[in-house]
């Protein structure tokens, strides 16, 4: 969320700002409702300080004065709240801001490649994909799960169901014991004003699962990502600076409804409406924020090394980015079966603006300020496992485990 005084004072800028985020920012709407309501807030203190001095009047006639000037301010008042929800609709609909070494661009197309990892397997055989190797022993079945769940749903079975829980407790262990982030075991289940805080609400509310949960006037729904919950972890609070930097790290399922992905990823487990995804989330001082990205895309990447997949990384240009970031990294795993990387972690800062939604502050020398928050997948277990798998196949549709995840397998050589 922006600063609203930055706003007014820098309106041009933050104008050319929005447009690189392929956002039309109306001046003269945002101006008009601005100006009302600083408007109707002037005309409310002015007639309170008028009532305040009649109160201390003995004129008997001042009270009818009084009375009538008490309906007026809460005439106002009730304009004035409703001028401010539709100022606040508009400043909350606005995205983050890009850093200035991120690329300009309206999409993909201006993504800038940084580095390319591994090398590519050249089978001697027709490879196949992640559908047709679950397919031999019916160990990735999607027949069934339409008939529980309907489309976009996955039943894995057996050893691959092990595969899945594998490759979650090797990021785990890698994630806590390697690069010191604490674990944390969070609910599936948010109001909206911790969907709020990180962004998804109110301007992305129809891909949310919103559930009835109890008679509460709160409303509630299941995350889309554990950096909701992760983050919001220090939602109206004051951290003291000394301890800073704090570094969380979860498994969760996550759901999405895809309502923009109609027709997209239609086979196989690449686009769900539920999958597992290892999360990274940072609590920092804002002027650490680029570094620690740095180094949440190494923690990232390091599990990709170990498990020797082939991928690229990607800064994100200014129109691909997601609501709530200021710069963004996205790595992308080789997906044989589609000649083509994947996506398969997106590591972003936010600098303040989730902090500003969540009112999360911290301790520093000058007084109270808004902590830098910092999201990224350690990684997507889904798009991870078919990596894996079509990756590591042989001729006969078994598939090799990779020596870090031989413990977490019952030492088995492949599947």
């Amino acid at each position: 969320m922006h600063n609203l005084k930055n706003l007014r004072k820098n309106i041009d800028t933050y104008k050319k700002k929005f447009k690189d985020r392929n956002v039309d920012f109306d001046i003269s709407d945002f101006n008009e409702k601005d100006k009302l309501n600083r408007d109707l807030i002037s005309k409310k203190e002015k007639l309170e300080q008028e009532k305040k001095i009649l109160s201390k009047s003995k004129d008997e006639s001042n009270f009818l004065k009084s009375k009538k000037i008490s309906e007026e301010i809460l005439t106002i008042a009730k304009k004035q709240i409703e001028t401010q929800n539709n100022l606040d609709k508009v400043i909350y609909s606005l995205p983050n801001l890009a850093l200035d070494d991120v690329p300009v661009g309206i999409d993909d197309k201006f993504n800038k490649l940084i580095r390319k990892s591994g090398k590519l397997k050249e089978f001697t055989f027709n490879s196949k994909s992640h559908v047709e190797l679950g397919a031999k022993d019916n160990s990735i079945d999607f027949e069934i799960s339409i008939k529980l769940s309907g489309s976009r749903f996955v039943v894995l079975k057996d050893k691959i169901a092990l595969l899945e829980r594998a490759l979650i407790n090797f990021m785990l262990d890698t994630h806590t014991s390697e690069f010191q982030y604490t674990e944390i075991s969070p609910p599936l289940i948010v109001n909206e004003d911790v969907m709020f805080g990180t962004g998804q609400l109110p301007k992305f509310e129809e891909e949310q699962f919103e559930i009835k949960f109890d008679k509460s006037d709160q409303r509630k729904f299941l995350i889309p990502t554990a950096e909701v919950v992760l983050t919001n972890l220090v939602r109206k609070s004051v951290i003291e600076e000394s301890l800073l930097p704090k570094r969380f790290v979860a498994s969760t399922p996550c759901f999405r409804k895809e309502a923009g992905s109609y027709g997209k990823d239609t086979k196989g487990m690449i686009r769900q409406h539920q999958f597992y995804k290892v999360e990274l989330v940072s609590i920092v001082e804002p002027k650490k924020c680029n570094e620690e990205l740095e180094r949440m895309l190494n923690c990232a990447e390091t599990i990709l090394e170990k498990l020797e997949i082939p991928y690229q990384v990607l800064l994100l240009s200014s129109g691909d980015m997601g609501f709530s970031a200021e710069k963004t990294y996205d790595i992308e795993a080789w997906i044989p079966s589609e000649k083509n990387y994947r996506e398969i972690s997106s590591c972003s800062s936010c600098g303040t603006f989730q902090a500003r939604r969540m009112n999360a502050k911290f301790k520093s020398k000058v007084g109270n300020e808004f902590v830098g928050t910092l999201n990224g997948s350690g990684l997507a277990v889904g798009r991870l496992m078919i990596a894996l798998l079509e990756n590591n196949q042989n001729e006969d549709g078994s598939i090799n485990i990779p020596k870090v995840l031989k413990k977490y397998m019952n030492n088995l050589e492949k599947i």
